[in-house]
């Protein structure tokens, strides 16, 4: 096989290097280094894809990641097919299997083509005003046609067989590109010594040198500069080097996303390669090189297969070899064009003419391209193309009007000008500012510590960009804390000119044109299309984006964007900053979810948490429940106990003698500063400034609209120290609002929050022996009930260890919670464990501590709560303190809708029949002989059969449920109606006398 557009002598790869590959079932050849674009190209293929909406022919319109037309299957085995892949980005392999997407039966003879001839009835925002009637159709009838007939690649239907790696990274100075500009930032700061990661997307650096062949960077060719400078960057110890590597996000203090493809360019990857890494990195100051884009020229029917940026083939001949064509049109609006025509022309290639919309083009670029022989026609305008699936010749005439001529073309490279790259620093919340010399938006105001240099900062000089560049890199260095040195700046001593340009659709394209000229490539949106947004009522740029869908495809916009809104500019009246730009949104360019999941995936979708007691739990029998993350042991069965019999025992015991539990998984957070006081009076309902050091206090937590958000017991360890635990699933959360009121409501509180929730193992002992027990193992604290009443917290040592020892109970019996370091935590707790042995006492898990806290009438919050219940609601008026003028929830809770008669409110619930557990989230009604649907007065919360009460136990929310008491409320099952009886929520020990044995 062989490949008619590669041109001998011409690119970098070498042509010994043959690598097969397949497109559409047809089997043809490129060289290893290739990108499956330049390899179809230099086969002659430029037709390889439908567009989304008309199914119109398209082919490639740009060499990289801006490219909206060649999205392409990629198919390595059944379980490998990746749609949506960019052809002009993906590298060639051995083997290579490519698919062309959203066509039938085929892509030369596609039926979806039809819509080209019915597009007077989808013109923009047809889908909002067709489809709306009848409104059950949308489901049934319209949504599946329009998916069917829309849309991109077909998603993978196996699990993804390939695994993802993930990396965090620090360094001094993070570059986001490796162009002549990254490359001179890098090297500026590397040789300062800072600690440099450079990220470029490509699989060589080198930016737009890969198609320039008019540079001269310190007297050597542009491309051999980059080469060589890569290289001494790859080769330093304070360097790291990225290539194939895309940053996708820049999100708050210098945080910026990466994506490194690692083996989608090879054939075999070895087995232990991911094929994706997620890099997260964190930059004292980021340099963004991110350079520009080359716009298109909006024409009509300038989608046809054959027609792409001058840039792309430049690059196709430069780097790849490969001509796009025999005989070759362009047209511009500006010089860079230039050099594509000089470059083919040198290269053996017919350049037919080219076009230009300026009236007296000048410039050295200019008068080579005169010296050549070619044809240039100024002041005209392509008004059209001929050919199908490929173009075969182009429209021209003059600008404003005139007699028109044909000029046989079978490819057209247009260039518009270059749009500067600004997407990852607005995504960093910098606002831009329009230059209305250059016509583009450039870097105003930033928000973050970055920088933007060369092309993105609209420095177009090659020598002025390489010194703006060295010296930014110099100074993100000195920035960093390194001492440096004069910056030494790279010399450039030729360059090529981008000058000029245009926005908007070109002349053949205006208002009463009805031909088709497209701004947006993968949407199809027109001109026409954003005049017509703008006609219906279309002000705010965002709104005509939305109505016409341009910019809103997977390439962002990328070449779209500035051209609809100059188009709406002009339909509006308004100059375009008036007008505004769209927002700009990560990722830049697609993201897999393998790369973003990366190994929370099966086993690891959600890490597994377990205590440092589980081993001991798991060999003595445990069952285990997940709690949230956490395993926790639900119940400890003996032989021939099923799980009631098993926890009926652990009540039991627990009641009679002790039980020993394991609490780790316990929120803990450490509150410390001189206004550790101050902060949690502010973020609890109860009183702190007064609770004693070695004291404690149950505390409950509100969120703004004052509904509970979270409870548990907070100790104070001294005057500027607290400890404060929060339900198990809580931890992160409440971790979370305290942090965020701390910086955004009460940032001139001097304290500091440490979340310790894995540093200390919990063991609890309950029971009238839980004192008994621990004695003999205690160190340094006085366990009498004088010395440690009831809510009191002692620092002292346990088995040799240190222990943060509390005198609390979660089930109504003499407890104590012996905090401890976690690496000591199974060793205490087996010696808990023997001790207890001694006095009866068993191990009780989750299950035995749920009754034995609803048996004392214990929340616990997300069971009797669910986000709308007040600290009133639940019975625990008494834990707001009743003098504080201020909390987080105060002004929720004096809402008058919070004190309003006929709130749910907590009550206990007795069954008549005393065997009859009620069903956890059952309603409950006053009368069960009212018709259906039946008005609902509450629900259970909790319910479970009592062993020490010797008959079922419930708690409920029922309106004004206090006013209830001692009524009879029926439960409606769907075979029986249960009775209750409203009764209070402690149904053991009433008076708490058993808190002290």
């Amino acid at each position: 096989m062989t490949a008619p557009f590669r041109i001998a002598g011409k690119g970098r790869l070498t042509p010994a290097r043959v690598a097969r590959f397949t497109f559409d079932g047809a089997g043809y050849a490129g060289l290893e280094g290739d990108t499956l674009a330049s390899a179809l190209l230099a086969n002659g293929v430029h037709l390889v894809g439908r567009s989304f909406k008309y199914h119109r022919p398209r082919g490639f319109l740009s060499a990289g990641a801006e490219e909206p037309n060649a999205l392409v299957g990629i198919h390595r085995d059944a379980a490998r097919k990746t749609p949506n892949v960019r052809a002009t980005v993906q590298e060639l392999y051995d083997g290579l299997t490519a698919v062309s997407q959203n066509r039938w039966p085929s892509l030369k003879m596609d039926v979806g083509a039809v819509n080209d001839l019915a597009s007077p009835f989808f013109s923009a925002g047809f889908y909002y005003k067709t489809f709306m009637w009848p409104k059950a159709a949308w489901k049934h009838l319209y949504e599946p046609q329009i998916r069917s007939a829309a849309g991109l690649g077909v998603s993978p239907d196996q699990p993804d067989p390939d695994h993802y790696a993930a990396r965090y990274a620090h360094c001094d100075v993070l570059i986001v590109g490796g162009g002549a500009a990254g490359l001179a930032a890098a090297l500026s700061a590397a040789e300062a010594g800072a600690r440099v990661i450079i990220a470029d997307e490509q699989a060589e650096p080198g930016g737009a040198l890969r198609f320039e062949t008019g540079t001269n960077i310190e007297g050597k060719d542009g491309w051999a500069w980059a080469s060589e400078s890569a290289a001494r960057l790859a080769a330093m110890d304070n360097v790291r080097l990225l290539t194939r590597t895309t940053a996708f996000g820049y999100y708050a203090q210098n945080f910026v996303g990466l994506v490194e493809r690692v083996s989608d360019h090879l054939a075999a990857p070895l087995p232990e390669l991911p094929r994706e890494r997620l890099w997260q990195v964190r930059a004292r100051r980021v340099v963004l090189a991110t350079g520009a884009i080359e716009r298109h020229m909006v024409f009509p029917d300038n989608d046809r297969p054959g027609v792409m940026l001058a840039s792309a083939a430049r690059t196709y001949l430069n780097h790849y070899g490969v001509a796009v064509g025999k005989s070759v049109g362009v047209y511009t609006a500006n010089d860079s064009a230039y050099h594509a025509a000089i470059d083919l022309k040198k290269a053996g290639v017919h350049v037919a003419a080219i076009v230009d919309l300026r009236d007296n083009p000048q410039g050295p670029a200019v008068d080579e391209v005169r010296g050549l022989g070619i044809e240039i026609s100024a002041g005209r305008a392509v008004t059209g193309v001929s050919g199908r699936q490929r173009i075969s010749a182009m429209t021209v005439q003059p600008k404003n009007g005139g007699a028109s001529r044909t000029i046989a073309v079978d490819a057209l490279l247009t260039s518009a000008g270059w749009t500067p790259s600004v997407h990852l620093f607005s995504q960093s919340r910098g606002k831009v500012a329009f230059d209305e010399a250059g016509r583009r938006f450039l870097p105003g105001t930033y928000a973050q510590d970055c920088v933007s240099v060369g092309a993105c900062n609209g420095t177009d000089e090659l020598g002025t960009l390489l010194g703006e560049a060295a010296t930014a890199g110099h100074a993100a260095a000195k920035a960093a804390g390194i001492k440096v040195g004069r910056v030494s700046k790279p010399k450039a001593s030729t360059g090529e000119r981008w000058a000029g340009g245009m926005l908007g659709a070109a002349p053949g394209a205006g208002a009463d044109s009805k031909a088709k000229a497209f701004v947006d490539f993968q949407n199809d949106v027109t001109a026409k299309d954003i005049r017509q947004a703008v006609r219906e009522g279309m002000r705010s740029i965002e709104h005509v984006k939305r109505f016409t869908t341009n910019g809103m495809a997977t390439d962002q916009g990328k070449t779209s964007n500035l051209h609809g809104l100059a188009i709406a500019a002009e339909t509006l009246g308004k100059p375009i900053p008036e007008v505004g730009l769209t927002t700009f949104r990560a990722p830049y360019t697609p993201v897999t979810f393998g790369a973003i999941v990366n190994h929370a995936r099966g086993s690891l979708f959600d890490p597994t948490r377990r205590t440092a007691m589980h081993g001991w739990a798991e060999a003595h029998g445990a069952v285990f429940e997940d709690v949230g993350q956490w395993k926790r042991a639900w119940y400890f069965p003996r032989a021939g106990e099923d799980m009631h019999a098993a926890v009926d025992r652990e009540c039991r015991t627990v009641r009679q003698s002790a039980g020993i539990f394991d609490a780790s998984t316990l929120g803990k957070i450490e509150v410390v500063g001189p206004d550790a006081a101050a902060f949690m009076e502010l973020l609890y309902t109860n009183p702190w400034q007064k609770l004693a050091s070695g004291r404690c206090r149950y505390g409950i937590m509100l969120r703004e609209d004052g509904f509970i958000y979270d409870d548990g017991v907070v100790g104070r360890l001294a005057d500027d120290r607290f400890h404060v635990t929060t339900t198990t699933g809580g931890a992160a959360r409440v971790m979370n609002h305290m942090e965020d009121y701390l910086q955004t409501e009460f940032p001139h509180l001097k304290v500091y929050l440490t979340s310790i929730s894995e540093q200390w193992a919990v063991i609890a002992v309950q029971g009238p022996k839980s004192r008994d027990i621990i004695a003999p193992l205690v160190e340094g604290i006085d366990l009498s009930d004088a010395a440690m009443p009831h809510m009191s917290v002692r620092e002292g040592r346990i088995c040799g260890v240190p222990t943060r020892l509390f005198r609390m109970s979660f089930t109504g019996e003499r407890g104590f919670e012996i905090n401890v370091p976690a690496d000591f935590g199974q060793a205490v707790w087996e010696a808990v464990w023997a001790e207890g042995e001694k006095h009866g006492a068993c191990a009780y898990g989750t299950e035995a501590m749920h009754v034995l806290r609803a048996e004392k009438g214990y929340i616990i919050v997300g069971q009797e709560t669910d986000g709308t219940v007040t600290p009133n609601d639940a019975g625990l008026d008494w834990a707001v303190g009743k003098k504080k003028t201020d909390f987080v929830g105060i002004r929720g809770l004096m809402r008058p809708d919070l004190v309003a008669p006929g709130r749910k409110q907590l009550v206990g619930l007795r069954t008549k029949d005393p065997k009859v557990v009620l069903e956890e989230g059952a309603q409950i009604v006053a009368d069960p002989n009212q018709p259906v649907p039946m008005k609902m007065i509450g629900h259970v919360t909790s319910s479970y059969w009592s062993e020490n009460r010797g008959h079922s136990i419930a708690l409920a929310l029922v309106a004004d449920g206090r006013a209830l008491m001692g009524k009879t409320l029926h439960v409606p099952m769907p075979d029986r109606t249960i009775e209750v009886e409203v009764t209070g929520t402690v149904f053991f020990d009433e008076k708490g006398e058993r808190l002290d044995g």
